[in-house]
């Protein structure tokens, strides 16, 4: 694995890159003219310092094109990993205007518009499944661990990315990743070497509690919800399948999450919160359609910690069978083995192979391989229908 350390391009030190202005973007043109970008990295603030403006010490502004020499934090902005300067407060303001990616929730920018759009079917078997759910505690990190191994063990390659701070994944397989997701994506080191080989067939790209600082980071990038598929160009050619264990909420880290994935697996724990939420999760997936100009299509609904001695777990199954319809799996059945496997840093699979929980989630692993989705409502309508879950 390579090593993470890079050059200094002021002092030529060899150092590793731990904070977000040691590592930039330049825009040169190669031989043939064509834009080529270059990363550079500095070891210290000094050697940042001693970067503006070269031997004349001044620099031009990005919005008015004067000639002036920075003095101020203020003047130096990073956009797109790129270092970009403002002679004013005014010019400040038009470059971060310029620069303003869309939110969900926000009229759709023309970036949005004008980004790529891959045509998925509504029933195709999908190549990068994003687990999400706005919802705590309905077993998502567990879904994402469990698919992803029993599409390894199906004879896929699969790469296994978390997305969370919390970094399950990494804690599931009882790792203490040195390179993490947060490497990735602000420091811009390339996803293979971040990557760890857990299983045969099975890569994880971990997370830990540094990937906060990456959602200051993404705040301010331009078409700031792409940066993940971005640096991760290429995956869908090295993988089978990629599985995105997201976290409970709806960060810039998940819509990242999102443009990167095909479809949603949604896991829905069997109670009437969990039912409620769900209608957010078609709301959300609605508007990375409309607003990120993305196809993502909701793939399944997961009911998770099923008790067939509880009332309320089988009303919860026919209620999301009644408005999901063949979307709706089966439900994965309550398991003290599910908890008891992360323990031993193994998988479901491998901690009880034969437990209910590991057979019923084996069954949503063969549907994702048999391409077995039949219903063809769009999005916009389950999002109607969903108005009545709970």
């Amino acid at each position: 694995m390579a090593s993470p350390n890079q050059i200094c391009s002021v002092c030529s030190t060899e150092f590793e890159p731990r904070f977000h202005y040691q590592a930039e973007e330049r825009v040169e043109q190669d031989a043939t003219g064509r834009p080529r970008f270059r990363t550079v990295y500095y070891c210290s603030q000094r050697c940042l310092q001693s970067s503006h403006g070269g031997e004349t010490g001044t620099v031009t502004c990005e919005a008015c094109g004067e000639q002036f020499q920075p003095t101020l934090v203020s003047q130096v902005i990073y956009v797109a990993r790129r270092r970009r300067y403002a002679c004013s407060p005014r010019c400040r303001a038009r470059i971060l205007s310029d620069a303003r990616a869309p939110r969900l929730g926000e009229p759709a920018h023309a970036s949005a518009a004008a980004a790529p759009r891959r045509s998925v079917s509504e029933s195709s078997r999908p190549r990068v499944l994003a687990v999400f759910n706005h919802k705590g505690g309905t077993a998502k990190t567990t879904t994402a661990v469990t698919v992803a191994a029993g599409l390894a063990t199906r004879g896929r390659r699969v790469l296994l990315v978390d997305t969370d701070g919390q970094g399950n994944v990494a804690v599931s397989f009882g790792l203490k990743p040195n390179r993490t997701l947060y490497h990735v994506l602000v420091l811009g080191l390339r996803y293979q070497d971040a990557v760890v080989e857990v299983r045969p067939g099975l890569d994880v790209l971990p997370s830990n509690e540094t990937l906060a600082a990456a959602e200051l980071y993404l705040a301010g990038r331009q078409r700031r919800d792409r940066v993940l598929a971005s640096r991760l160009e290429g995956v869908r050619d090295a993988y089978d399948h990629v599985v995105v264990d997201c976290s409970p909420s709806l960060s810039l880290l998940n819509q990242n999450a999102l443009v990167l994935a095909d479809a949603v697996l949604c896991p829905v724990a069997c109670d009437y919160l969990s039912l409620v939420g769900v209608r957010q999760v078609l709301r959300t997936i609605s508007q990375v359609n409309k607003l990120l100009g993305h196809p993502l299509v909701l793939w399944g609904v997961l009911p998770t910690q099923f008790d067939a001695r509880a009332r309320i777990c089988h009303e919860a199954v026919d209620t999301l069978r009644g408005h999901f319809r063949e979307r709706c799996l089966e439900p994965v059945r309550m398991s003290i083995k599910v908890k008891e496997a992360p323990a031993r840093a193994q998988t479901l699979l491998e901690y009880a192979s034969e437990s209910t929980a590991a057979l019923d989630y084996l069954a949503v692993v063969d549907r994702i391989l048999a391409n077995g989705n039949r219903d063809d409502r769009t999005t916009e309508e389950r999002v109607a229908v969903a108005g009545g879950v709970g």
